[in-house]
């Protein structure tokens, strides 16, 4: 294996285990993982690829922010046990190559499960475990049935348990005795970028205003239908989506000359777009899936200096609808009264406060006190009296699901066994 060489540092190194991938849409994984690589080595471990035929191997490169990217490639048409073993036996290469021994473990996803186990118990145990709950990956589409038993397990064995948002830090609290809300922060600076009038991308230069974008991932968060009696009903405004489709077919998705999906951008050029368009919306469909999301574009947009209408989520109302921050529309009707009234009234007292609002929010001290945390943490451990140190190891998901068995099914696995298939962005 090829490994690019990286300092060593006083800080324990991080292991970040993620099913969203690097260069996908940048989000919390990624601007925690780079204010983390300050002060330590950081491995983000994204989820396998399969491929015909591979070699089993790492692929590692480090990013320019000094997170080394860690992408594993598999042969397809695994079993889930062999998928696991592989997992394991690659992590564990990676640890050694780089002589990584006091470790952080850093997970966004208990489907490795198995594999973390296994490496844990091969002497790779790491010194702080935290799973990151950035979402309620079960309630999205495709998600694996053994997702929530695995989650239980992830709760049994974390050190730390840090959530997403409120609303799902009440429904992960009685699960963990070490449970922290940080909901979705924002980089001020970099949205900020939108209200000193950078150049007009070129794919919006004939798309007519008023303009209402949009800028996340397109998948079955949105309220399609909702979107598509918006744009029927006001020919004359034009919806501008920046994103990828995912999980959804692109027969699902509101046509006609007012409606333009532009596709994904990179991070850095989402000032320039904001600032080119009037109204920010977030269209969420009030589901099971967007129970308990804390959308970051929210502060995103507001630190641009866009008037924003949404739909009633729960994290989007407290605090941003509450305070009259962002405009909250339940249904179609709402929504255009609410567009009507931020396109064509004065909002600058309302931008005003909200600039005051997210003035106060940042990635910078949302990792900030994540550390501290962390460090009470490890200290509380490392004042207990061995073999206390550890709550009992919990019982090993491929003894406890069948699915992970290589004798429980005759046919070759999807290679879901390590992936969430929920590739989602606020």
């Amino acid at each position: 294996m090829n490994f690019p060489l990286f300092p060593m540092t006083d800080n324990h190194d991080l292991v970040c285990i993620s099913h969203l991938r690097w260069d996908f849409v940048y989000q919390r994984p990624q601007h925690l993982m780079t204010r983390a690589a300050k002060t330590r080595r950081v491995f983000f471990v994204e989820e396998p690829r399969f491929e015909e035929k591979v070699a089993v191997r790492l692929e590692v490169r480090r990013d320019k922010s000094g997170v080394l990217v860690v992408t594993p490639f598999l042969p397809s048409g695994l079993l889930e046990s062999e998928v696991h073993a592989h997992f394991a036996q690659l992590l564990e290469q990676l640890l050694e190559y780089h002589t990584v021994e006091d470790y952080t473990l850093w997970v966004y996803t208990p489907m490795p499960l198995p594999a973390l186990f296994t490496l844990s118990e091969s002497g790779h145990k790491p010194q702080l475990v935290i799973y990151d709950c950035m979402d309620e990956l079960a309630n999205f589409r495709f998600a694996p049935p053994e997702l929530r038993e695995r989650e239980t397990q992830l709760f049994a064995w974390a050190d730390v348990v840090f959530t997403g948002g409120y609303s799902l830090y009440e429904a992960k609290c009685k699960q963990h005795t070490n449970v922290h809300p940080f909901p979705s922060s924002v980089d001020v600076d970099h949205f900020a970028k939108a209200t000193i009038n950078p150049e007009e991308p070129n794919d919006l230069q004939n798309v007519p205003h008023p303009r209402v974008g949009f800028i996340g991932v397109i998948d079955e968060r949105m309220d399609t239908e909702l979107l598509r009696q918006v744009a029927e009903n006001r020919p004359d405004w034009h919806f501008v989506m920046i994103g990828p489709v995912v999980k959804i077919s692109e027969d699902e998705l509101p046509r006609g000359g007012n409606v333009h999906y532009l596709g994904q951008k990179q991070y850095d050029e989402l000032p320039a777009y904001l600032a080119h368009i009037d109204v920010a919306m977030m269209p969420f469909a009030i589901n099971d899936s967007t129970r308990f999301i804390s959308p970051t574009k929210t502060p995103e947009y507001l630190a641009a200096g866009k008037p924003v209408i949404s739909t009633p989520i729960r994290d989007v109302v407290r605090p941003y609808g509450e305070k009259d921050l962002v405009v909250i529309a339940e249904n179609s009707s709402e929504f255009i009264k609410g567009l009507e009234h931020l396109i064509n009234e004065d909002q600058t007292q309302r931008q005003s406060r909200a600039t005051a609002h997210v003035n106060r929010l940042s990635w910078d001290g949302t990792w900030q006190s994540m550390e501290r945390c962390m460090t009470k943490a490890l200290k509380a451990k490392q004042t207990v009296v061995m073999p206390s140190v550890h709550k009992p190891f919990p019982a090993r998901p491929s003894k406890l699901t069948p699915a992970l068995s290589a004798s429980s099914s005759a046919s070759k696995t999807t290679n879901a066994g390590l992936t969430t298939s929920a590739k989602l962005t606020r």
